[in-house]
């Protein structure tokens, strides 16, 4: 558990302002619940709320098993998911994780590392 206080909200929007291909950006809580953040305006869905739902519990499972491995690996700067429709890419921030949907030919590289400062300030 991290001693540091996050601000949720200023992350979620410095991270939609990055680039106009960012769908989404939200703070997804340990128990797999949607805490801050949201999808862009002006942004079609490409799921529905149900399927939200069901992927942020998921999000969250995933990010407590890979914990496991923290002892002999390091802890995860981040992890990405790349699919045909969207880029997903997840950050650990303290408990909670960060997760950050965009268009596939989205820049990652460069994303990635702009996030992560922003998560660090």
């Amino acid at each position: 558990m991290s001693d540091k206080i996050y601000d949720f909200n200023r992350i979620c929007d410095d991270v939609k302002q990055l680039d106009t291909e960012i769908r989404f950006v939200g703070v997804i809580n340990e128990g797999g619940r949607l805490v801050a953040g949201g999808m862009k305006k002006d942004v079609i869905p490409l799921e529905g709320e149900r399927e939200d739902e069901i992927l942020y519990m998921e999000l969250a499972l995933r990010v407590k098993m890979r914990k496991e491995f923290d002892n002999q690996l390091g802890p995860v700067n981040f992890a990405m998911s790349s699919r045909v429709n969207a880029l997903a890419i997840s950050f650990p921030i303290g408990d909670d994780t960060l997760y950050v949907v965009s268009e596939p030919s989205i820049d990652y590289s460069k994303l990635v590392d702009t996030i992560l400062k922003i998560i660090r300030k």
